[in-house]
């Protein structure tokens, strides 16, 4: 588990999982310990004893998009902790409905499954008294969401952006200029100042890609 993050009334910590060392996050309140595990991929034993250590009462279980290593444990953490799903978009339906493909695969164990919640664009998510902001941002995946906190100045962004890159778009149902629309009118508008957790890799800030990021500059 990566150190805890302070994020002002906002704590984060990452757990790298699975093969693909995808960032499952652990988002909380430090002051009600209330919060969300965010795309818990796989390596569920490592999660648990994150949540454990912490000290996190998991209000949910979010989700930025369908693929196994983000995916992937969705469905027995949800059993495991008692809690529901929510996100991605809808567009993932077929992604989840094949996740045990997508394991076999991979040599990873996944089960199918719905979230108890899809999510739109401009809808929100709640947990441990702090708002996030859903956009939709497809490109990666048909259904990839990103949850954006202003009040915060923080994002978690599943794999749309990542530090001097971007989501790959080879992967089937993927599409590399719809990604680029979706950075270009949903990820370009945002503050300098907002920081983001990505799917994998280390954090970044919107201001830095912007400047730094070449399929950023390519669009700006």
């Amino acid at each position: 588990m990566a150190d805890a993050k302070q994020q002002t009334g906002l704590k984060a910590a990452i757990i790298p999982v699975t093969g693909f060392q995808q960032n499952c996050t652990l988002l909380w309140n430090p002051d009600t310990m209330q919060g969300a595990v965010i795309d818990p991929g796989g390596n569920l034993d490592a999660i648990l004893k994150a949540v454990d250590e912490v000290g996190i009462k998991v209000e949910k279980i979010l989700l930025t998009h369908g693929h196994i290593d983000h995916a992937g444990g969705a469905a027995d953490l949800r059993d495991d902790l008692g809690v529901k799903i929510e996100g991605p978009h809808k567009a993932e339906k077929p992604l989840l409905d094949n996740l045990e493909a997508q394991g076999d695969a991979y040599g990873m164990e996944a089960r199918n499954f719905s979230p108890d919640r899809w999510l739109e664009d401009g809808d929100t998510v709640t947990f441990g008294g702090h708002t996030f902001e859903v956009l939709h941002c497809p490109g990666h995946s048909p259904g990839s969401v990103v949850f954006l906190n202003r009040a915060q100045r923080f994002a978690l962004m599943g794999d749309v952006l990542f530090q001097g890159s971007v989501g790959r778009t080879d992967l089937p149902q993927g599409d590399h200029d719809t990604l680029m629309q979706s950075l270009k009118t949903k990820i370009l508008p945002l503050d300098d100042d907002i920081a983001f957790i990505c799917g994998h890799g280390p954090t970044s800030t919107i201001g830095r890609e912007r400047a730094t990021n070449p399929f950023l500059i390519e669009l700006a």
